[in-house]
């Protein structure tokens, strides 16, 4: 069964002012429909075809050399941008119960959790990723280049940012620190406390 973008889960415009109708429309149709298309044209024809993409992502070194490469950026790009798209919901939420507690006892308190996290978004390099991942039981915060993905690490992604420019440029111009701001108002942490819940 060849990938497909998923609906998203809300209005285009509905996360304005955070982001902005036009960019939602050009950064779900056209980009996250572009690594669908040629995800889908470099497994066609292999055994890793019909395969969920979170596995596919997670054994690249399995798949045929010539195949790694544009999977690692296609299938990543495919699965990083599902993951975004219900990441958020229109006015956010706040996140609560053990997912809080977690976050308090990893990094001392939210709005350090957060700063810690704007930072690995502001000092990934070009194009990227900010992600709060579960690595061995353990909160912890990191970043990829370009559309890797940290489940190719063994770790699980909890929550992942999109720090390409093509995700906040309309707005927010060069200014990638006011975007990861802005970003908490739109986050639906109800969605990173289940995926929280399902990987522990």
């Amino acid at each position: 069964m060849a990938y497909e973008v998923p609906a998203l889960p809300y209005p285009y415009d509905s996360l304005a002012p955070t982001i902005d109708e036009e960019t939602m429309h050009l950064h779900h149709d056209k980009h996250h429909q572009a690594y669908v298309d040629k995800a889908n044209a470099a497994l066609e024809g292999t055994e890793w075809a019909d395969k969920p993409i979170e596995e596919v992502v997670a054994n690249l070194s399995s798949l045929p050399a010539d195949k790694q490469g544009p999977v690692r950026n296609n299938g990543g790009g495919h699965y990083n941008h599902s993951l975004f798209w219900e990441s958020m919901k229109p006015g956010g939420s706040e996140p609560s119960g053990e997912l809080l507690d977690a976050i308090n006892a990893k990094f001392g308190s939210l709005d350090t959790f957060k700063e810690q996290f704007e930072a690995a978004g502001v000092n990934q390099f070009g194009s990227g990723w900010a992600w709060l991942v579960l690595d061995g039981g353990e909160l912890a915060i990191t970043s990829t280049a370009n559309q890797d993905n940290p489940i190719t690490d063994g770790k699980t992604p909890l929550l992942g940012n999109d720090v390409w420019e093509h995700a906040y440029y309309l707005t927010y111009k060069n200014v990638r620190p006011e975007y990861l701001k802005a970003w908490w108002s739109v986050v639906n942490w109800d969605i990173v406390a289940e995926r929280y819940a399902a990987a522990k």
